[in-house]
């Protein structure tokens, strides 16, 4: 059984395989997409890829439109080297935007001329956990999904209990990855 004290390092798993290819969830804060740059740098990888779908505010007003071109556009702002790095979009969806995020990478990974045969996804502290089982649920079993979860600067994840931040990002991940694993695990 899970204690209060397991529930982070179980949501927020890091569990990398060896690969060539580091994926980065574009809806990341601006510090986590910061620390991928590091991730991509000691991990060897050939290409760093973003995901995402549509923005949810200011579409109108901004220059990018999707969180994979947002992110994409950041990396670069720090420095990222633009030919180590593709966007890929993903289409407007209200439910499973994850799933659409993975589906739409395996869609440009089955045209593409990349050889992929293993990813690490670099996702968000909590969100870890579902985001693995999702991609890996799309992925699998021509491409290996390992995950890495970036820490989260706005709650301390050992005592995520006393901080109203930790305690939503727990709360509603634990939820979604309940739903996602035993109640709609086709998704």
């Amino acid at each position: 059984m899970l204690t209060i004290n397991h529930l982070h390092p179980f949501l927020a798993l890091n569990s990398p395989v060896q690969a060539d290819i580091l994926v980065v969830e574009g809806w990341l804060p601006d510090y986590a997409i910061k620390t991928s740059i590091d991730e991509f740098k000691s991990g060897g990888y050939r290409k760093l890829i973003t995901t995402g779908g549509p923005l949810s505010k200011g579409y109108y007003l901004a220059e990018y439109k999707t969180f994979a071109e947002i992110a994409a556009a950041t990396l670069i702002a720090l420095n990222f080297e633009p030919d180590n790095l593709i966007a890929v979009p993903a289409p407007a969806a209200i439910k499973h935007r994850t799933q659409a995020s993975a589906v739409a990478l395996r869609q440009w990974l089955s045209t593409s001329d990349l050889e992929v045969k293993a990813i690490n996804l670099y996702t968000f502290g909590p969100h870890a956990r579902r985001s693995w089982l999702i991609f890996k649920q799309v992925l699998a079993p021509e491409i290996r999904v390992g995950v890495i979860a970036a820490q989260p600067l706005d709650y301390d994840a050992n005592n995520w209990w006393q901080s109203s931040a930790g305690v939503r990002s727990i709360v509603s991940e634990s939820i979604a990855y309940a739903y996602a694993r035993f109640i709609d695990w086709k998704a």
